[in-house]
């Protein structure tokens, strides 16, 4: 059997080791300590924001900040309908409404078009979002500008799900850092990761300094246990912590070794697309910086003699090798099927033909040898 290729495993090198048995030595194992505080600033000073809470995971980020918005019962909430079910549960954890926006075709991202008709609907009914969630998904920055732009139009607070872009950026400016929250994660298939865990950003100290409370399950301060809110169990370890540091200081070579692995597989598919097949790319706007997190593909088999996105991912399966369909959108799920949407088509279209590509930054050499074989060998029954 052949081992398993993974689209996108854990990648760890030796100075977190050094920091996780710092925590032990010290016997900083409980929840808060140094490496905390230092991984904190780490975030700070890598996404330029000014506060960071570390968290225990990017989902957690997402539901302090819809508390911090006030966002209550029966309120309604504006997400990307096209990403990860996290961007979106926290909604409802909160009672309230979420209305789903759809995509546009440069960046896959929430269409800040149809986002406006959204508003102005609502505007209309006098029932304006507490909150709009936009998402940059697999890496590639949002059209953040035309968001900014509309979301102060009519006054609403953003919550920018950076969870898949931490080393991405705008002429610069890093994703997680253009609106009132930013949010991180650290899950396991991340650029970086801290086994689990998410930060939320905001240049507010007031609004972190309240995050960090409720957090700790909001603990008052009093020399008994005493609580004048409901508070959460949602603070990052201080061993988790240690790992995130040594992350962080590979966190630049890690988004290099994505971004190549992205030229390979476009470069490859380059080749193909000469040979008469036309597949595209999720591709990068002017000034926009992705981490290439994950390299996703459109196969469109009216465009490919037929071939699907499905045969690919079967039969690299088959060869133990993981690939995974770009995410299901939200608009699509059982559990959101009631929910108000605005849809163009483009989320379906990508969910249909879209395909995630092992994208790890500690893919080897054999390992490509392998995948680009399996494709040939794809190709090679289409010519």
């Amino acid at each position: 059997m052949k081992s398993r290729i993974w689209l996108s495993s854990p990648h760890i090198g030796t100075k977190e080791l050094q920091y996780v048995n710092e925590a032990f030595s010290t016997n900083w194992i409980a929840p808060l300590g140094p490496h905390v505080n230092a991984f904190e600033k780490g975030l700070q000073q890598q996404t330029q924001t000014k506060h960071a809470a570390a968290l225990s995971s990017g989902t957690s980020a997402i539901h302090l900040a819809l508390i911090l918005l006030e966002v209550n019962a029966g309120d309604t909430v504006y997400c990307q309908s096209f990403t990860f079910s996290a961007s979106a549960n926290p909604i409802s954890y909160q009672g309230a409404v979420p209305v789903f926006i759809d995509s546009e075709n440069e960046t896959w991202n929430m269409d800040p078009k149809l986002l406006k008709i959204a508003l102005e609907d609502a505007k209309q009914n006098d029932k304006l979002p507490k909150a709009i969630i936009p998402v940059h998904l697999y890496g590639m920055p949002a059209k953040m500008n035309e968001i900014i732009t509309i979301a102060n139009e009519y006054n609403i607070p953003l919550i920018e799900d950076a969870a898949e872009a931490l080393g991405a950026n705008i002429n610069q400016k890093p994703c997680g850092s253009f609106s009132d929250f930013g949010v991180l994660s650290f899950n396991g298939n991340k650029i970086i990761t801290t086994s689990g865990g998410g930060a939320l950003l905001s240049n507010n100290e007031e609004i972190i300094e309240k995050a960090r409370f409720l957090a700790s399950q909001a603990r008052d301060s009093a020399p008994h246990y005493q609580h004048s809110h409901i508070g959460y169990n949602y603070r990052m370890s201080n061993v988790l912590a240690g790992i995130g540091l040594g992350q962080l200081e590979v966190l630049n070579d890690r988004v290099i070794s994505r971004r190549n692995n992205f030229e390979r597989y476009k470069q490859y598919f380059l080749k193909q697309n000469n040979a008469g097949f036309e597949i595209k790319f999720q591709e990068e706007l002017h000034g926009y910086y992705s981490n290439r997190w994950l390299t996703c593909i459109l196969v469109d088999p009216t465009k490919n003699k037929g071939l699907t996105r499905e045969e690919i991912r079967l039969t690299m399966d088959a060869e133990n090798i993981e690939t995974r369909p770009l995410w299901k959108p939200m608009h699509q799920q059982p559990v959101f099927a009631i929910s108000k949407k605005y849809l163009n088509g483009v989320s379906d279209k990508l969910f249909e033909n879209g395909l995630c590509l092992p994208s790890g930054s500690n893919l080897t050499e054999e390992e490509f040898e392998r995948i680009f074989n399996c494709l040939d060998l794809i190709f090679s029954k289409y010519r």
